[in-house]
């Protein structure tokens, strides 16, 4: 092993607060579920609503079996957990960890209510955005990460 590797604690810590932050926010807004299915303005444009989503990204999906989700999602956290294991640099640790803690809070969601819990949910007038939740931020950040992870090491190493 490389003196120079990085510890992939760094992205197990990802994973377990981008987890721990999704459920708690879940957590408070099944606990709000009354008030916010109807939707509360925080802002023009931005709304806290209640929504169970039984699909995937933007409701794709929708439909298909509960467990294929899981079984899904969970393959490919696995898969993902090598590749943190395997990275070289903190940036793809970070983002992998990122998108492993999002997965595993929405694959809970889907074990306890066979549907996903979304409630963020922005618009533009009359059209609005599919609402989403933090595991979703969690997952979409994190691959975001990675793609811009070949320049952050560049300009990291051109400093050094």
């Amino acid at each position: 092993m490389s003196l120079n590797k990085v510890s992939p604690v760094i992205g197990v810590f990802a994973a377990l607060a981008a987890f721990a932050i999704d459920q708690i926010t879940k957590a408070i807004v099944v606990a709000d579920a009354a008030t916010l299915s109807a939707g509360i303005s925080v802002f023009p444009g931005f709304n806290l609503v209640f929504y169970r989503n039984d699909g995937v990204t933007f409701g794709m999906l929708g439909g298909a079996p509960w467990w294929s989700l899981i079984a899904l999602a969970l393959a490919i956290c696995v898969w993902l957990g090598v590749m943190l294991f395997r990275a070289d640099n903190a940036v793809e640790m970070l983002a992998y960890g990122a998108i492993i803690g999002g997965a595993l809070g929405n694959v809970i969601d889907r074990v306890r209510y066979r549907a996903v819990t979304d409630f963020l949910d922005f618009y533009i007038g009359t059209t609005h955005w599919p609402a989403f939740n933090l595991a979703d931020v969690f997952v979409v950040s994190g691959v975001g990460l990675l793609l811009a992870a070949p320049w952050i090491s560049a300009r990291r190493s051109i400093k050094s």
